[in-house]
């Protein structure tokens, strides 16, 4: 996943089988029970799991964040080093067959100086208990209009990437999962720190966000927070480990389409 802001609960996920790694046979991992902590059925590392087109849905309407076709959030970045770039995010028509499930295609774009810096297609779904599952990515960086660099792209079942939760259905304190797995190259991993977040970005302020913290073992040295806003979506990404430069949301547009 890139690193600038794109973005359950046991239950929610128990229906899904999830294999435990191993040299031997691979089995289906057990239901979960009132003895088993938050995270002990979600896909972490290199798990592998397999997910089935039925247990899918249509649209994405998880409050957390909600992709309905024409629906546009623009955030102004700031890196570690004071550059400032726009991200466009805007969730399109389109859909994507991965893994037999239809996937909702969204597009982001980050410009500097009105020069396109990466432009990246995002493939999501979400299934019927409202876990939102990221399904793979392709993404080109440019410098001066040439693309430089396809490094991070991923598809769900291909080359042995494996999906992973970007938003919960019913996320709680102390979840942990991965957000998407191809070795070497997207290794996202993310756990929940809270669900009552105060956040005030140049859109507006809320109340009752959800906080996530956000690394990859790719790079020790990244880590980040970002705050989901119910009914809009991702709202703000700080990046602790620096302790400069994030996102803030500054203009969040219902079905712009």
């Amino acid at each position: 996943m890139k690193r600038h802001l794109l973005f359950v609960s046991v239950a929610a996920i128990a229906g899904l089988a999830l294999a435990a790694c191993g040299d031997g046979e691979k089995a289906p991992a057990p239901a979960a029970s009132p003895t088993q902590g938050p995270s002990s059925t979600l896909p972490q590392n290199d798990e592998p799991v397999e997910l089935a087109a039925a247990d899918f849905v249509a649209e994405i309407d998880n409050p957390y964040w909600p992709m309905i076709p024409g629906n546009r959030w623009v955030y102004n970045e700031t890196d570690a080093e004071g550059n400032e770039m726009q991200v466009e995010v805007t969730v399109t028509n389109d859909k994507k067959n991965i893994l037999g499930i239809s996937a909702t295609v969204v597009h982001d774009v980050v410009t500097q100086d009105g020069s396109v810096k990466e432009d990246t297609l995002d493939w999501y779904a979400q299934d019927v208990d409202g876990n939102i599952w990221y399904l793979g990515e392709d993404t080109k960086e440019y410098e001066n209009g040439v693309v430089v660099s396809t490094e991070g792209s991923w598809e769900a079942g291909v080359d042995g990437a494996q999906a992973g939760i970007l938003v919960p259905a019913n996320p709680e304190a102390g979840m942990t999962y991965r957000q998407e797995y191809y070795a070497g190259e997207a290794e996202d991993r993310a756990k929940v720190l809270s669900l009552d977040e105060h956040v005030e970005v140049p859109y507006g302020a809320f109340d009752g966000c959800l906080q996530t913290e956000d690394s990859t073992p790719l790079d020790p040295d990244v880590l980040e927070h970002k705050y989901y806003c119910r009914d809009v979506g991702p709202v703000r990404t700080t990046d602790v480990a620096s302790g400069a430069g994030g996102e803030e949301l500054v203009t969040f547009e219902q079905n712009a389409q």
